[in-house]
């Protein structure tokens, strides 16, 4: 089910995220908590490693796009 690389790839998603989640807290800011959470959650329901690297793309690109 998991390997190494889909469980790396998860890893650093998830550290991205924590940081994410982490600054969206403290600045009250909900696109990037959100996306935050997102990327701490996701791996562990995608398994295609091409599938968990475009998400994750676009989950820390998304907080640059839409500044509320």
């Amino acid at each position: 089910m998991f390997n190494t690389t889909t469980l790396m790839w998860g890893m650093l998603f998830g550290t991205i995220g924590l940081a994410f989640f982490v600054y969206g807290k403290k600045q009250a800011a909900v696109v990037p908590l959100l996306c935050g959470l997102a990327l701490m959650i996701f791996p562990y329901f995608v398994t295609n490693i091409y599938a968990i690297v475009a998400v994750g793309i676009v989950l820390i690109v998304l907080p640059f796009i839409i500044r509320v």
